[in-house]
């Protein structure tokens, strides 16, 4: 069943909408030291299922590592709201957090990826 949810940063300038073939699915978490800092409950979608509605130009870029994920937060607040992933460059991740009418608090336990064991480069050594 498809469903469409739109989904927002903490002061509304960055929007986005994505598309779920069946609902929130592969919830997860992610070991990463820039991950486990955000902390955020994070699903994935094919690349054509995510799309920016508003406030694309207000979207900041934080890479590190190898340079190949590419992290989008707000500028303005600074939240979280997407990234391309590095471990299936075919899909988006995207901040659960974001969506409209989700309490990821009710969403229960999430799954934790090793994203920390994928590093380049140690957690003291990030770039």
């Amino acid at each position: 069943m498809t469903e469409i949810k739109t989904g927002q940063c903490h002061c509304g300038a960055v929007e986005f909408k994505v598309t779920l073939e069946n609902g929130l699915q592969n919830l997860r978490r992610c070991n990463c030291s820039l991950c486990r800092r955000k902390g955020a409950i994070m699903a994935g979608v094919p690349l054509a299922s995510l799309q920016v509605t508003r406030g694309a130009d207000n979207l900041g870029l934080y890479q590190w590592n190898t340079r190949i994920a590419k992290h989008y937060f707000c500028k303005t607040c600074g939240i979280y709201t997407h990234h391309a992933r590095r471990s299936n460059p075919n899909e988006y991740g995207f901040n659960v957090a974001c969506l409209d009418g989700v309490d990821p608090y009710a969403l229960g336990e999430s799954a934790v990826g090793d994203g920390g064991s994928m590093s380049v480069v140690s957690d003291n050594n990030t770039v």
